[in-house]
């Protein structure tokens, strides 16, 4: 409790107003009056510079898409290390990445035969094996992953195509953001449909597509590889106008055909890399706090929400931190990631590496949920820590973010795995800006990056881990 005291007399309750001319007037008492001067100068700065919008730009532009072991990761990685340097990075470094795997996606068509014959649009889910020419058999339709779960193993869906027809739409949103557990749900069957229809016998799988548009084109997404003693069947996913066409002619109860042809092939090996860009601290350099976004995309788009917002958010963060008078007490490190979108390959590669570091990674958080603002902050603390954030979160209230109750954050996507392997953490949870209708599909693309909203998510980033490079706090504590 001392401690406790002792540490809250030193860098809490200074009185500080802020000017009668900023757009986001308040009063508040908070930290430290020369921390809090810097704290709103920062946070005034991101929410007037586009520099986290120019790098999303930049990316999708220069770059394009960038699946792990493709010529567009190359390309990535070399961009990477030239725009972190040309803003103002000390130190910027690779780490290789090796994936099992490699694949190309060749291309994919489908077709119902009968009863009513209708094209359909079908994208290859990510590692799916091809149809080694066209597949002509009937399918069979499962309202939940779990109801293609509940058939016996053997060969009951022999010479069929399983379809799992689950809707995001049939689980409540939240006010803000589709649910994250209907995503999750959906997920199920786009990762383990494969292996699980195979086990019965299928032919082949087919999933509605994991989103929340109606728009007539795919989204895809990755499986877990298959395993091995199972057939390897393809796994695609049809666009939600189709998943609704092929419900509307299963209700006739006439047997449904479908002739689908795809050419992916998995192939050999493949090496990649984690980018990393450091702004060394002051005084404290071998402590970390750590900011992730992950670098690889889908093919089919230009990875502008997934996850080139998450990728420009972060490095104008630190950027802007580190271009202040004063260099941040603690060091900065901006981690891209390989390999999130097909098993969180970097993440579990730099754990591998730093995890005899791990204690000297104070705090981290993952932007990857497109470019929409922060509404709610979650921390994931120790309990002196806790009463830290909540000073810490007055600062970032005026951006119209909420502080949660809870205390269970693990840091998001690629970053969970530090989180889970005890790193404090924070979680910043996203208004979607309909991000659910555009990931995964040809339509992630720049167009959809709001740019002010973009500055107001850079903005919350900026000044949270600004104020956590300054302040004597363990966060584990």
């Amino acid at each position: 409790m001392k401690k406790l005291l002792s540490i809250l007399y030193l860098i809490l309750l200074s009185p500080y107003s802020y000017s009668e001319n900023s757009p986001l007037d308040i009063d508040y008492s908070i930290i430290s009056e020369t921390i809090t001067n810097n704290a709103v100068a920062l946070r005034e700065r991101a929410l007037s510079d586009n520099l986290s919008v120019d790098i999303v730009e930049s990316l999708t532009t220069e770059v394009g898409p960038r699946r792990m072991g493709t010529e567009g990761e190359q390309r990535a990685i070399s961009w990477a290390i030239e725009k972190f340097k040309e803003l103002g990075f000390d130190r910027v470094w690779t780490e290789e990445v090796l994936l099992d795997r490699g694949w190309k996606r060749g291309e994919a068509k489908a077709e119902i035969l009968s009863p009513y014959p209708h094209n359909i649009v079908m994208t290859a889910l990510g590692y799916s094996v091809g149809t080694n020419g066209d597949l002509v058999a009937e399918i069979v339709e499962f309202k939940t992953f779990a109801e293609l779960e509940a058939v016996p193993e053997g060969d009951n869906l022999k010479g069929k195509i399983a379809f799992v027809s689950y809707s995001m739409s049939d689980f409540k949103p939240h006010p803000n953001q589709p649910s994250m557990g209907a995503y999750s749900e959906g997920t199920k069957a786009r990762s383990r449909g494969h292996v699980t229809a195979a086990k019965r016998g299928a032919e082949a799988i087919i999933i509605r597509s994991v989103g929340t548009d109606n728009n007539r084109y795919a989204h895809t997404g990755s499986g877990y590889g298959y395993e091995e003693g199972v057939k390897k069947i393809p796994a695609a996913a049809v666009s939600v106008p189709d998943a609704i066409l092929i419900q509307n002619i299963l209700k006739r109860e006439a047997p449904v055909i479908m002739k689908m042809n795809m050419t992916s092939e998995i192939i050999g090996p493949k090496k990649g890399a984690n980018i990393i860009g450091e702004i060394t601290g002051r005084e404290d350099s071998d402590q970390y706090l750590v900011l992730g976004a992950h670098m690889d995309s889908w093919d089919e788009g230009t990875g502008a929400l997934d996850d080139g917002a998450g990728v420009g958010a972060m490095m104008a963060a630190a950027a802007f931190i580190g271009q202040m008078e004063k260099r941040p007490k603690r060091s900065l490190r901006v981690l891209l990631f390989a390999g999130e979108e097909i098993g969180f390959y970097g993440v579990n590669a730099y754990m591998k590496k730093h995890k005899s570091a791990l204690d000297k990674h104070i705090l981290g958080a993952e932007a990857d949920g497109g470019g929409g603002r922060v509404h709610t902050l979650i921390p994931g603390v120790g309990e002196t820590a806790l009463l830290v954030i909540n000073e810490m979160h007055k600062l970032i209230a005026p951006l119209g973010i909420v502080l949660s109750n809870n205390n269970n954050a693990k840091g998001g996507s690629d970053m969970s795995v530090l989180g889970e392997a005890g790193m404090p953490a924070l979680n910043f949870s996203q208004n979607s800006n309909d991000y659910f209708k555009y990931h995964h599909t040809p339509n992630d693309t720049f167009d959809k990056i709001i740019d002010e909203d973009m500055r107001y998510l850079t903005a919350a980033y900026s000044t949270i881990f600004y104020l956590a490079a300054e302040m004597p706090i363990d966060f584990r504590e």
